[in-house]
């Protein structure tokens, strides 16, 4: 089924009826359990990622391909930005150019890219909520994790300069910032490093794909209204400013 005849789900927020969401990084993991909860809300939604089912295929490194996407898509109000990768579980002195290049282009260009073309129309509809996802990891720095680390600081850091530049024009921009959560991304983490990150978690255990959601579906809502280039950490106790 394509994006544009996927039916409209019964609308369960009379405030969403009408608005349309993007979800990169849709088709699994994080970006599903988004994309179910924002369905549930009553938005019509469109995931997008590389492969598996989702409604889209596309590489966020792809600026040709994105605005395709956008031809096809439509109006977009809002962007949910999961699609990343977590890259090599090496120390920083083994990791090569091509390494840092690959994350960065997904973790950090591929976010710019798509506020890049999804965001112009937000601003003059005068309303949008865009929510990228960050890390514990951007916060804190994870041993091992350099060159993801360095990525979501910078997705952090993203999302507070372009909150402040759109934040009188009705589109609020904020990023979530998980400890590790039960994802399939997680399966290719080094069992040493996700061990280490999991015992940094005061409640001792991962998180759930659902709890993320619910944040995630509240940030992209009309009950946040006086909150932008903000992130929220969603840790289980983790965070420690």
């Amino acid at each position: 089924m394509s994006a544009a005849t996927r039916p409209e789900p019964p609308t369960t927020d009379p405030a969403q009826r009408g608005r349309s969401a993007l979800v990169t990084g849709g088709a699994s993991g994080l970006g599903a359990a988004c994309a179910e909860k924002l369905r549930a809300d009553g938005l019509r939604v469109v995931t997008l990622d590389i492969g598996g089912d989702a409604d889209l295929h596309v590489d966020v490194t792809d600026d040709d391909a994105l605005a395709a996407a956008a031809a096809e898509v439509g109006q977009v109000d809002v962007l949910v930005n999961s699609a990343g990768i977590v890259g090599p579980g090496i120390p920083l002195i083994d990791t090569k150019t091509s390494d840092w290049q690959k994350v960065l282009a997904v973790n950090v260009l591929g976010v710019a890219s798509t506020m890049r073309t999804f965001v112009p129309g937000m601003a003059e509809r005068g309303w949008g909520r865009v929510v990228n996802f960050a890390s514990m990891a951007g916060k804190d720095g994870n041993p091992n994790l350099s060159i993801y680390s360095a990525s979501k600081a910078a997705v952090i850091a993203l999302t507070k300069s372009s909150g402040k530049e759109l934040a009188k024009s009705g589109v609020l921009v904020n990023a979530i910032a998980p400890a590790v959560i039960a994802t399939p991304m997680n399966d290719s983490t080094d069992p040493d490093v996700l061990a280490h990150i999991t015992s940094l978690i005061p409640m001792g255990r991962l998180g759930q794909p659902a709890e993320v959601a619910a944040l995630v579906s509240w940030l992209c809502s009309d009950a946040v209204s006086f909150s932008t280039g903000a992130v929220y950490d969603i840790s289980g106790g983790r965070a420690t400013y």
